[in-house]
């Protein structure tokens, strides 16, 4: 895929354990972007949860490389309890210097081909309440709200019906 930028080439793909740490710092900074006051002080390893994520043989982490750089990330796989035909995006990430680009609708497209190649029927996710911006691109690509519990995330469904 060729981006807007003709020098520029977009490739998505299955994302490497050597890539962890670009992939962490990725994440820690679109996540940052979501808190009105910074992120909240947390001694979580996101670069061991990140790896983890990568050498799951249940699950797929893609990542989108452009110019050598990885710019895009999304993490999911079947949650446990859930139905066979679900799957559950668990983390989806642009550069936050990458925004409105058209990376997360690739990457976003990338994601649903796999999910009904894997014979999926509907995708499920969480995102924070106070990230509008990520809500308002997942109701574009076409995910409506489940209803609210009132908790620190918001339910998102997707039906994966075939075009």
């Amino acid at each position: 895929m060729t981006s807007d930028r003709d020098t520029d080439t977009l490739m998505i793909r299955t994302a490497l354990p050597a890539e962890v740490d670009a992939i962490a710092d990725l994440h820690l900074r679109a996540r940052s972007t979501y808190y009105p006051d910074g992120l909240p002080p947390s001694d979580f390893d996101w670069r061991a949860a990140w790896l983890a994520s990568v050498e799951r043989p249940d699950g797929h982490v893609l990542c989108a490389v452009e110019d050598g750089r990885i710019v895009a990330i999304a993490s999911f796989r079947t949650a446990e309890g859930d139905p066979v035909d679900t799957v559950t995006l668990f983390q989806f990430h642009v550069d936050p210097d990458r925004w409105r680009s058209g990376l997360g609708t690739a990457l976003h497209r990338a994601c649903v081909e796999q999910w009904r190649a894997d014979a999926r029927r509907t995708a499920v996710l969480d995102v924070h309440v106070d990230n509008e911006r990520a809500q308002a691109f997942y109701v574009r690509q076409g995910w409506v709200a489940d209803p609210d519990d009132g908790g620190h995330h918001l339910g998102m469904r997707l039906d994966l019906g075939r075009e």
